[in-house]
């Protein structure tokens, strides 16, 4: 009875760790929290962070920095569960999806797929500073 009793409680402290270890990431984006950086852009295609195909050069998305990544598996991170990235330079705003991590980035600078760069700056420009961008949830 006391073997059956400990596994038991061994089991349940397991669950409630699991649980409450992955759930806490969410916490870790910090949604509506104005960030101040600069811009670039890319055109790659495949299979993006998040597990899904991309192609940056007709699709509108973002890569964030690596150091937003919380999780080993990018696929199940939650910048990929709804999280987008709403970007303003030069009184335009635009938001996109979370599809990709940029490993190259620091925690401000993003990098945009070309065609929602070129809604907010000539390509021309390629690395544009002085923007504003947030996550925002999808």
């Amino acid at each position: 009875m006391r073997r059956s009793l400990r596994f038991a409680s061994l089991a349940a402290a397991a669950l409630t760790f699991t649980i409450l270890g992955t759930g806490t990431a969410f916490a870790d984006i910090p949604v509506g929290v104005q960030q101040n950086g600069n811009m670039t852009y890319y055109t790659d295609s495949g299979c993006g962070a998040c597990g899904t195909q991309i192609d940056a050069s007709t699709q509108y998305l973002v890569a964030v920095s690596y150091t937003w990544w919380t999780t080993a598996n990018p696929n199940n991170d939650p910048l990929c569960q709804g999280i987008s990235v709403q970007v303003t330079y030069n009184g335009n705003t635009i938001t996109v999806p979370v599809e990709d991590k940029c490993p190259s980035c620091d925690a401000t600078h993003i990098d945009l797929s070309e065609p929602a760069f070129a809604e907010l700056a000539p390509l021309a420009e390629g690395n544009v500073g002085g923007i504003t961008w947030q996550f925002v949830n999808s």
